[in-house]
């Protein structure tokens, strides 16, 4: 990475025309795990061709699986079965990935061979006892550095067992990496959660065939059983759109149609959030693919009011609250978040970091332990960190359209890993990103 990437982005004019957001994040992470234990060829499509996907396609090239990349945001994946993998030679490289690395783990915790999980310096600060706990508990040996921090150090060759268990934070990584331990455990694994997160995992081993219970906040699957090779379309990603949400409600004149965008249910907390305070988006030619709801959204500009944030929409919205933060500060009246704690430990600390930056562009926010409290105000000009976070550079490039000057945002080189290309396809919306 590079961290001497600095952006200023500035006021333009009204965002208009229409735009295909990059493939989802977390589909994609899954789509290349699952195809690689399945057996048979499978074909991912929309796939995206960012820093943290990529590096999960290398950790299984690494364990001895044939990955073709036929053409840009496509792979075809010669699936090895269950049991199929092979030991990597060295250390799997995570780099940004915190979906890649929880869920690997989990995956790899019943394999017969050891290996070892590292990241970037950012995923280095992340924490993995969350993950390493209820994996421990079916048999895994793991070590890690101390404070639970990576590298990860995963013994193989241990036998797991099905487990019932309810994670204390409400995770779908944590979830997920139960549920890939699971497909190797001895008998049935359930997991409740404290409160309901997203479904990709559950709904994903359903398309490649694996028997799989599961409801709002509950999963039960059992061992024994064999993935079979799918074809997977994956959605635009909806915390990537998110952006670009905000960006038209809060400039005057836009109107902007974002085409094909993922809206799990259990996703898209922060759709209904910019309703409640009043935004314009409207869903167009709803579909369903490969068990994924898709539909464009069409959104204008409008006036949004302050709000306290329900929190039963908080798990569903967790990535989405940088861009939140932009738009609760030109709201009318003050929004409230509460039980975001979840935010403290993301790619950077989100809370604090938005609330520096806003505090330079002269908007209040008081932090408390989990939520904050923003009065609105009037954004002015300043340099801002983003802490390496690209959630945190987007989110700023986002204020800049509606800032009485220029917003200049240090260290974007972080948001290939979600979203490589962001600032041609925003500035061709009508944004003014440019390249300090």
């Amino acid at each position: 990475m590079n961290p001497s990437l600095v952006w200023t982005s500035r006021a333009r004019g009204p965002l208009h025309g229409a735009a295909v957001i990059p493939g989802d994040k977390s589909v994609s992470h899954r789509a290349i795990m699952l195809a690689a234990i399945a057996q048979g060829r499978s074909r991912i499509t929309g796939f995206l061709e960012g820093e943290d996907t990529r590096a999960t396609a290398a950790a299984f090239a690494q364990m001895g699986v044939w990955i073709e990349t036929p053409s840009p945001s496509e792979r075809i994946v010669h699936g090895v079965g269950l049991r199929g993998l092979r030991a990597p030679q060295a250390s799997i490289d995570c780099g940004n990935a915190g979906t890649g690395m929880r869920l690997l783990a989990g995956l790899l915790a019943g394999q017969a061979f050891d290996s070892e999980l590292r990241g970037d310096a950012s995923l280095s600060r992340r924490p993995m006892r969350r993950v390493i706990e209820p994996l421990v508990s079916m048999g895994a040996e793991i070590e890690s550095d101390e404070g639970a921090l990576p590298p990860l150090r995963i013994r193989g060759g241990h036998s797991l067992a099905g487990i019932s268990c309810t994670p204390a934070v409400a995770s779908a990584q944590v979830k997920s990496a139960i549920l890939l331990a699971a497909l190797y455990a001895h008998g049935t694994t359930v997991v409740r959660e404290v409160r309901p997160t997203r479904d990709y995992t559950e709904r994903m081993l359903e398309a490649f065939g694996w028997p799989i219970e599961f409801g709002s906040g509950w999963a039960r699957l059992a061992g024994g059983h064999a993935l079979a090779a799918t074809d997977v379309v994956v959605p635009a990603d909806f915390s990537s759109a998110a952006f670009f949400l905000v960006a038209a409600t809060i400039t005057p004149g836009s109107s902007l149609l974002l085409r094909s965008v993922g809206i799990n249910p259990r996703r898209t907390g922060l759709l209904e959030v910019l309703r409640l305070m009043g935004a314009d988006i409207t869903e167009i030619n709803p579909v369903v693919r490969g068990g994924e709801l898709l539909a464009d959204l069409q959104v204008r500009h409008a006036a949004l009011r302050g709000i306290d944030v329900p929190e039963a929409l908080v798990p569903d919205m967790i990535d989405e609250f940088p861009a939140l933060f932009v738009a609760a500060s030109v709201a009318a009246g003050t929004t409230r978040i509460r039980g975001a704690a979840e935010l403290r430990v993301k790619e950077s600390d989100r809370l604090a970091m938005m609330a520096r930056g806003l505090a330079t562009l002269g908007i209040e926010v008081d932090e408390s332990p989990d939520g904050a409290t923003i009065t609105p105000g009037t954004l002015g000009a300043g340099r801002v960190e983003s802490a390496g976070d690209h959630r945190i550079a987007m989110a700023f490039a986002v204020a800049g359209l509606v800032s009485t000057g220029i917003v200049t945002i240090n260290d974007c080189a972080n948001v290939a890993t979600s979203f490589p290309g962001f600032d041609v396809l925003a500035n061709g919306c009508g944004f003014d990103i440019r390249v300090a």
